[in-house]
């Protein structure tokens, strides 16, 4: 019986850590195959080389920030509202190697110095934000007000983790909560 290869996905995840850790310099394969506590043979098995892994990283970071999210919102249905619940719920408590606040200021980070780094951002970002135009603009008639939303939610999600000003008398929690119910009425 041969031995286990450590699963694609793994190495995946942990290229994400390094790039959330110290940018996309910080992914190489040694440093990752000890992460793992394997040896690096066996990303040879999957990637043709670190090139290959930084690009299926990308991928896997795209379609996890956008399809995977917005398949798991509309998975359970419900109106515009309910489903921006969904949507503020699991973002704000969605914390994966693909879904880290950490991946993805990296990414955002990287994609000032690679070109196609920056057109996969540009997809995820016009992705996502279609699909809040799509929720807001069900309840919203007024399409300034819908970019409006869609632009305050956005950053929010982006900008959130970079804020460090104290909230007066309240919690983050609790301006969060109030800006959620703004941005549903």
């Amino acid at each position: 019986m041969g031995a286990i290869r450590t699963p694609r996905d793994k190495w995946i995840e942990e290229g994400l850590r390094a790039l959330a850790a110290g940018g996309p310099e910080a992914v190489r394969v040694e440093v990752l195959a000890q992460a793992l506590g394997v040896s690096k043979g066996g990303f040879y098995g999957y990637f043709r080389n670190r090139a290959g892994l930084l690009e299926e990283m990308l991928d896997t970071w795209e379609r996890g920030v956008a399809e995977a999210v917005i398949e798991r919102i509309e998975r359970e249905g419900g109106d515009a509202r309910e489903r921006l619940g969904r949507l503020f719920d699991f973002v704000g408590s969605s914390e994966t190697p693909v879904t880290s606040a950490g991946v993805e200021l990296a990414i955002r980070d990287w994609a000032r110095r690679d070109e196609g780094v920056a057109r996969c951002l540009r997809r995820a970002d016009n992705r996502r934000m279609d699909y809040l135009r799509e929720l807001y603009g069900a309840f919203c008639p007024d399409e300034d007000d819908v970019e409006a939303r869609c632009l305050i939610t956005f950053s929010l999600r982006i900008g959130d983790h970079l804020i460090a000003a104290d909230n007066g008398p309240r919690s983050r929690t609790e301006v969060l909560a109030a800006v959620r119910k703004r941005l549903l009425s």
